[in-house]
Order: C-alpha cells, then structure tokens, then sequence
C-alpha cells in the first residue's frame, strides 16, 4: 500500500475467498452488503454512492445508539483490485484499503488500516492494548466476507 504511510496504528488481515476476483471485489465494495459480513457496523455509500475517487463512505460502528460513526473519502479507486479510503471522521483518521489479488480456486482479500493515533505514548499503549481484539473483529470479518462470495 503504497498510498498509505505507515503509522504505529498498522493493522492487515488476509482471507482467501472460494470466488473470482471480480466476485470478491463486487462484495466488498458494496458498502450496504457489507453490513451483513461486517461485526457490528452498518456501511453505506455517500457521496457518488461510495464509488470512485472523491466518493464517500460511513460506517456505524457500534451497538445501537452506542458507538461512532466513521467517514471516509476514497483516494485511490482500481476496480477490481484495490479501493484506498482516507479516514475522515472524529475518532478514525489515518488511511485503510480493501485490496483484491488473484489465488489459486479464486482470490485473496486483503483488510489493511493505518491509522494517526491520538495522545502520543498514550495512544500508542492504546493501541498495542486494543489491536488484538481489533485484528481478531477484522478476521471475523473478513471470514464472513468469505463465506457470502462463496455462497453466491
């Protein structure tokens, strides 16, 4: 990801997907589906209905009326492969992609974050406390992105 700097707030988590790329990178980039494989978040596209440079994206990411919402505005747009968001919000700021790569029997999604972390030293311990959890919701995620495409 070359359109991301590296930031201490790094986080990627791969899965292999039982579909073609273009399958793979369909569901992934419909913000609204994502919604059903995503833990606890609900995503839907803004501006340009989240497609293409400039187009907008947010995702509610909670439990009920508890949680925060996230906006982005994506950077780079390569379909099939390769969707870069930058993090707008008041809580998320930093860079994230979805990145689509051929495999063997089908595709490799890729989930990747790296996000400015708030408080110096503070944020930085926050973070090295609270990624293993976050990796782990991404990997279920991602599993769940994996089953739907193979579904299909």
């Amino acid at each position: 990801m070359a359109d991301i700097r590296r930031r201490a707030g790094h986080l990627a988590v791969s899965v292999r997907v039982q579909a073609p790329v273009e399958a793979a990178w369909e569901a992934t980039t419909d913000w609204e589906r994502q919604s059903a494989w995503m833990l606890g978040t609900r995503v839907r596209g803004t501006v340009n209905g989240g497609s293409g440079v400039g187009g907008g994206i947010e995702a509610w990411t909670g439990i009920g009326p508890v949680g925060f919402l996230d906006t982005m505005v994506i950077t780079v747009w390569e379909p099939p492969h390769r969707c870069v968001v930058r993090h707008t919000g008041r809580l998320v700021r930093g860079g994230g992609a979805f990145e689509v790569a051929e495999a063997s029997g089908g595709s490799v999604v890729t989930w990747s974050e790296d996000l400015d972390l708030p408080g110096g030293w503070i944020g930085r311990l926050g973070w090295w406390v609270i990624r293993p959890g976050i990796r782990y919701g991404v990997a279920r995620s991602l599993a769940g992105l994996a089953r739907s495409v193979s579904q299909s």
